[in-house]
Order: C-alpha cells, then structure tokens, then sequence
C-alpha cells in the first residue's frame, strides 16, 4: 500500500484529472488483487497503463495477478517493463524471481534473488528464497550459505533452521542437521514461553519433533497442548494419529483417526489410516470397512486397493484379493508391490503359472522378492 501511495503522490505534479483518473484505476486494481480476482484486476491495470504507459506500480501488479493466472510470460512481460522503469525497485525483481521459479529458469531466479540482495543486503528473505533455487540446482553448500545469512539477520525464525537442516541432510551432515532441528525447537520453546497459548508454535514444534527428531512422545505433548488451547482442526488429529501409531499405540491412532473424521467425514487420508491401524490390529473386517470408505471417497487411490487386498488375503478370500490388486494396476501399472502380492495370491489358489507371471512382472520392475520366487518356483 506504501508503494501505491508514493506513486499516487508522484502523480499530483502531473496534473489533477490524470493523478485521479489513474488513481482510481490503481485503486480497483488493488482491490480485485484483496479479493483474489486477478482476471478484474489485469483489466484495472491496463487502463492505467493506457492513461499512463510508464507507471511502475501498474505493470509489476499486472505481473502480480498474471502470475497469478499461471500466465508466466504475460507476467514475466510486464515485471520486466516494471524493472526496466525502475531498476531500483527490489519487489519487482523479487516477482520476477518467482516467476522464473515457476517456469523453472532457476539460474534465472537466482540472479533476480541476487539482484534485490545487492539493493537491499539486509533482507533476510531473500537470502532464504534465494537459498531454496540453490537447492533446486542442487548446490546444496550454496544454500547453507545463504541460510546462514538469513539466520544472522534473523535469528529468531525458525524456517531457516530447518530448511538449512535440510540442505545438511542432502550433504550427508545428519549431526549438523539435528543440531539445527534442536535450535528450531529451541525457537518455538522461546515463542511459547513468551506466549504459553501460541498453537502455532506448539503445532510447528510438534512436527518438528515427529518428523525429524522422531521424538513422537515430545511431539504428542505439543498436539494435545494445541487441542487443549481449542484448536479443533483435523490435521492436528491426523499429525497426532500418526506420532500415536509410530510408538505402537493403534488403539490411540484409532481414537484421533475417528476424531478427524468426525471433523471431516470426507477425508481419504483418514480413513486409510485409520484402515492401516485397524489392520495392524488383526481387525481386518474393520480395515476393510474404512480401505472401502476411502475407496468411495478417492476411487484412484491405489493404496487403499493394495491395503484392501492384504486384509481380504489375511480372511482367506484370495479372489477378492485378487480383484484389489488388480484394480491397483490398472491405476498403476508399475505397482511391483501389487503384482508381487497378486501372484501371492493365484499361488494360494494353486494357479502357479498365473503367479509366476506376476511374480516376473514384479522382478521385471525391481521387486527381489518375486525375483527369487521365479528363481525357485517357475522353471
């Protein structure tokens, strides 16, 4: 809004009914980018354009909600005419950047991102965003750098913690990475003590502590905090499940895979989870309601295909079996899993020449399981 206003305030030396009429068309620009209608806003800013064809601020929003559109090189276009007005401006080159992300052009982005760190040394943004093209090349030591600098400027965010724990991972440092993946946490624990009801620092420690330090109890804690501090969303539910389930606890995971349901009768995901959790139960009538919900909801999941199959295959009914893993190849017809499993099954059936063919498949697509069953069985 800053910058709208300094061009408003340029615009009054040129004369009253041109600064108004530009004006307002800047105006209705800005609000149709507020409320996400970037087709409207396109249309506001080229009628500025047409009443003044060097106006910066018209071209880098027309850029903006080009971008928007997916139309890159309309957007790429006009920053570009934005930048060559102002060459100094920092956000022009900053669009543009992301722009060449999106298209790909990583050199590209990584010379805008270098361009308004040369204008502006101390945005610590731009050494992040500059920092995660690096990683897209795979210039991983690259990235550190500039994550660092980013943390020197602002040691107090947390996301260029782990995303330098990243690029130390890529490098193979895993000691450096769960040194960073602690300072994260460290962040977020001085967050909370500043504010003890912060559920975004509770949630974000949480996925830090299941995710990367695997430390599922500690990241418990810091959901059932969130909950507790009256934050009702599923995925909360969901991220707790799943930290439940990788300490053994299916019963817990069951408990806030139905929650999240309940808030979301929806969600696939759930329902495959929850499916996961009840077979790992032996509960396999009731894996197989929730695989066949998520089917319902989600009908190319093949996942819930293979899953449904092994629960059908574990209560004997080897046809069914068959008919699931056949429909997740149809989905994806690279799934070695599901061939191995299915030639599993026609053998249960006492059909070696049908299992042997898919057992072949699944070698074929690097499965060495099937690889030494045809070695063995299918001479």
């Amino acid at each position: 809004m800053k910058k709208l206003l300094y061009i408003f305030l340029i615009l009054a030396s040129f004369g009253i009914s041109a600064q108004t009429t530009v004006e307002e068309y800047l105006n209705r620009g800005f609000s149709s980018l507020f409320t996400k209608d970037f087709n409207g806003a396109i249309a506001e800013y080229s009628k500025a354009i047409a009443l003044d064809p060097n106006n910066t601020e018209a071209y880098s929003s027309r850029g903006y909600a080009k971008g928007a559109l997916k139309d890159y090189n309309g957007a790429m276009a006009d920053l570009t005419k934005a930048i060559d007005f102002n060459p100094n401006d920092d956000y022009g080159y900053s669009l543009r950047a992301k722009v060449k992300e999106a298209l790909k052009d990583y050199n590209g982005a990584m010379a805008d991102y270098t361009k308004v760190i040369a204008l502006d040394p101390n945005n610590d943004y731009a050494y992040s965003l500059r920092a995660k093209v690096k990683e897209a090349l795979k210039d991983y030591n690259g990235a550190m750098a500039d994550y660092t600098k980013a943390i020197a400027l602002d040691p107090n965010n947390a996301e260029d913690y782990l995303s330098r724990a990243k690029a130390k991972e890529a490098l193979k440092d895993y000691n450096g990475a769960m040194a960073d993946y602690n300072k994260a946490i460290a962040v977020y624990t001085k967050a909370i003590e500043l504010d003890p009801n912060n559920k975004e620092a509770y949630f974000n420690s949480a996925k830090v502590k299941s995710d990367d330090l695997k430390d599922f109890n500690g990241a418990i804690a810091d959901y059932t905090k969130v909950i507790k501090l009256g934050y009702n969303d599923k995925g909360v539910y969901l991220n707790r499940a799943k930290a439940k389930y990788n300490l053994g606890d299916y019963y817990g995971a069951i408990a806030d895979y139905t929650r999240a349901i309940e808030i979301d009768p929806n969600d696939a995901l759930a329902y495959k989870n929850r499916g996961i959790a009840k077979y790992d139960l032996k509960d396999y009538k009731g894996a197989i309601a929730d695989y066949t919900k998520a089917i319902e909801i989600d009908p190319n999941n093949d996942y819930a295909y293979i899953n449904r199959g092994l629960s059908k295959y574990n209560l004997g009914d080897y046809y069914g079996a068959i008919a699931d893993y056949t429909k997740a190849i149809v989905i994806d017809p690279n799934y070695a899993y599901a061939y191995s499993n299915r030639g599993i099954s026609k053998e249960n059936l006492g059909d070696l020449s049908g299992a042997c063919a898919d057992w072949r498949k699944a070698a074929n697509l690097g499965d060495t399981d099937s690889a030494e069953w045809v070695k063995n069985q299918c001479n």
